[in-house]
């Protein structure tokens, strides 16, 4: 068998091509030669997609569209109520009083209304968020070049996830109007097969995009956060928690720090939409509401902490899960779990 090393179709690790060389004898020796176009050379792992691919981004969106998708129609019961209470927060004044009425008044079935827009939305949404993360966390990467990209790794980061996010929020809009509606007006529908063709013919197709604005406010920071903390948290929790190396954990440990450090992150990602995913369900669920009615009806203090705590719990789980089931569904392809320490030689290559 030739040696990947040596092998100039070698798989590349998750680390921008240009830290990688065919050249064997710098690999041996560990260390870039001192001429100017020398390069770090790194290994590169044996994997079953080539990194950086059209294969690998495909993996990246079928994976990220399995973990939201998932994730999301798992906690839909949650959902239900924290809509419900941000929409009229006098019937449901608390997360167990919310749970108590909507058992009540619909039974077990009303706290799985709405499964079928979110199950679909988010799928869509988590396919073009993290393949599309990939790609653009890739190319930023080579437009900085070696040192830049290791110094400025959170900007990176950052305009790599906003920008998905962008392109994403556009496939998960209708269905998120559908599923407001669908959650917080009882009678207006049974679910997304007589929603989506009743909001099309009493506002058009274009009623379906009237929260597009507020779902970026609400989306692109938290993707932003989401994606900037989980890939710093998970470099710190390698450098001063995990006492071994990344490359000799096994895999249920790795999935295991994913996890916790996507909980992690997802604690600062609900703090910091929340005030606009207060808007998106004040405006997708009042037919002609603005955001001045909003801010009226809810109060500022109100757009920042009505139902916060039950969206803490729920971003908590909800990007715990999608990291650990997003990376697990690349191991199983024979991709590396993401981010981590940031190799010696790029570091020593950024302070030069």
């Amino acid at each position: 068998m030739a040696d990947p090393v040596n092998n100039k179709t070698s798989r590349h690790s998750l680390l921008p091509s240009f830290l990688y060389s065919s050249s064997s004898s710098m690999v041996a020796s560990g260390y870039a030669s001192s001429t100017p176009s020398s390069r770090v050379v790194i290994a590169a792992p044996r994997e079953k997609v080539e990194m950086y691919s059209a294969g690998f981004y495909a993996a990246c969106g079928v994976a990220g569209m399995l973990a939201t998708g998932v994730t999301h129609l798992a906690v839909t019961p949650i959902d239900v109520v924290k809509c419900n209470m941000q929409i009229d927060p006098i019937k449901y004044k608390s997360v167990t009083s919310g749970f108590g009425v909507l058992l009540k008044e619909q039974g077990i079935r009303g706290l799985f209304k709405g499964w079928a827009p979110t199950w679909i939305g988010y799928s869509a949404q988590g396919a073009g968020k993290y393949g599309l993360y990939e790609f653009f966390k890739k190319y930023y990467t080579d437009i900085a070049g070696p040192e830049y990209a290791v110094k400025y790794k959170t900007l990176i980061y950052l305009a790599g996830s906003a920008s998905a996010e962008v392109i994403a929020d556009v496939a998960l809009c209708p269905m998120e109007a559908v599923k407001v509606r669908v959650q917080t007006q009882p009678g207006f529908a049974r679910g997304l097969t007589d929603g989506l063709p009743k909001i099309i013919k009493s506002e058009g197709a274009l009623g379906l995009y009237k929260g597009l604005v507020p779902l970026w406010g609400r989306q692109i920071p938290y993707t932003m956060v989401k994606f900037a903390a989980f890939e710093n948290t998970i470099e710190l929790m390698y450098k001063h928690v995990i006492p071994t190396p990344k490359e000799q954990c096994s895999k249920p440990l790795q999935l295991g720090v994913s996890f916790a450090s996507g909980y992690i992150a997802g604690v600062f990602c609900a703090v910091v939409s929340h005030p606009a995913d207060n808007l998106v369900s004040f405006l997708n669920n009042a037919k002609g509401a603005t955001v001045g009615d909003a801010v009226k009806k809810l109060g500022l203090l109100g757009l920042f902490t009505r139902g916060l705590p039950l969206r803490i719990f729920m971003i908590g789980t909800l990007t715990g899960g999608q990291w650990v089931l997003y990376d697990a569904c690349k191991v199983l392809v024979g991709l590396p779990t993401t981010g981590g320490p940031a190799p010696p030689a790029a570091t020593e290559l950024a302070k030069a």
